[in-house]
């Protein structure tokens, strides 16, 4: 069974640090016992004086005159100090050889107990950390929030491994809420392509019985003149329903074209609204073009731009402006009519959600879908004195 990160970090500083600690305790101990007071000359001295005294016991003295004598009192008092000293000399070595060690040992111990504890403290500081960040990437697999707590201490480093884990869970986030956005946009586009294939087939149908029925003088009857138009409305109505189905289900495709903005805007203000509105263009200099599909551009904005007129109840003035923002293009589409409520204002780009009665939802889904295959974003927010404000962004390359 395998130890804990913790507890295999504090083996190894411990075998870093306790272990050699030890090492150089034994390795003092060792020397002081070694440089110890050696018993030898004490043994010497002491042979000596034992022979001396031999010597004296079996010397005749009565023979030797008085210096003689004084002399040899002498050398034996001499002796008798050299040994007194010598084992004086010895017990004090030995003591403070054996003071020395106990401190060496008990120096060694403290250090032992100190690089053990550095190293609990050690693998705490980096296990910590470590098992936060852990218990981090367990929790962004899950897709559950990062807690929002204070860090565990650590250094300086494990912040930045924080901050870098809690950036990439945003972005993952970020990414996983664009992918089922995307997914969702594919299955709507799918069945959108389905029906527009769907209702196109009885609508031809239907139109060429009615032309029969006008043809067949079926306007003689008033009422029957009344069920035709109402059916010649409706099937107006419902083709172009299968063409907004259509449009939405099929992305921008072929090659791209050098499209004019102010141009488009322009020629759109003259033919996408009613002639009670009026469109003012206003280009805030440079060059306006991008690389673009020119007709799913003009639809996006002719969508805009009568949206902005239905708001009003086709009259007033709408303010579009164009200009360059960093690398792309930035247009503004701003109307003076009630505006957009906060909390709509993210729904108002999903598939088939509408505020009028007679809408099918996909209009602005349809802008959306463009602009982003055009690499772009569109946002809406308030227009000053009232109104709603459409801002696009586009890429200019």
């Amino acid at each position: 069974m395998s130890l804990p990160f913790r507890q295999r970090i504090f083996l190894i500083l411990v075998a870093l640090t306790a272990i050699p600690a030890a090492l150089a305790v034994i390795g003092w101990a060792l020397a002081v016992r070694t440089t110890g007071p050696s018993p030898g000359a004490r043994v010497a001295l002491e042979e000596t004086a034992a022979s001396a005294r031999q010597m004296v016991e079996r010397l005749d003295t009565m023979h030797l005159g008085t210096r003689e004598r004084a002399a040899l009192r002498a050398h034996l008092e001499q002796l008798s100090n050299s040994v007194t000293q010598a084992r004086r000399a010895e017990t004090y070595l030995r003591y403070y050889a054996g003071g020395f060690a106990a401190v060496v040992i008990v120096f060694g111990g403290v250090v032992v107990i100190a690089a053990v504890r550095l190293a609990g403290h050690l693998s705490r500081q980096l296990s910590r950390p470590i098992d936060e960040l852990v218990g981090w990437t367990r929790l962004i697999r899950r897709r559950m929030p990062l807690p929002a707590g204070l860090p565990t201490r650590g250094a300086p480093e494990f912040e930045a491994l924080r901050q870098a884990l809690r950036e990439l869970a945003t972005a993952l986030d970020a990414a996983r809420e664009r992918e089922l956005e995307a997914e969702r946009l594919r299955a709507f586009r799918e069945v959108a392509r389905r029906v527009a294939h769907e209702v196109k087939n009885p609508l031809t149908a239907m139109r060429i019985a009615l032309d029969q029925l006008r043809r067949s003088g079926g306007q003689a009857d008033a009422r029957i003149g009344v069920a035709v138009d109402v059916m010649a409305s409706e099937t107006a109505r419902l083709e172009r329903l299968a063409k907004e189905f259509s449009d939405f289900g099929r992305l921008p495709e072929g090659p791209k074209s050098e499209v004019d903005l102010v141009d488009l805007l322009m020629d759109l203000g003259k033919s996408a609204v009613p002639a009670e509105v009026e469109v003012s263009v206003h280009a805030n200099g440079g060059s306006c073009r991008l690389l673009g599909y020119y007709e799913p551009l003009r639809r996006a904005f002719a969508n805009l731009l009568r949206n902005a007129a239905e708001a009003m109840g086709g009259r007033g003035s709408i303010e579009v402006s164009v200009g360059r923002d960093g690398a792309g293009l930035a247009v503004t589409i701003a109307d003076h009519g009630p505006g957009i409520p906060e909390e709509l204002r993210q729904r108002v780009f999903d598939p088939y959600f509408t505020t009028k009665q007679d809408g099918t939802g996909l209009g602005l889904a349809l802008v959306r879908q463009t602009i982003e295959a055009h690499s772009g974003t569109i946002s809406v927010a308030d227009t000053p004195g009232g109104g709603a404000t459409f801002s696009v962004v586009l890429s200019a390359a």
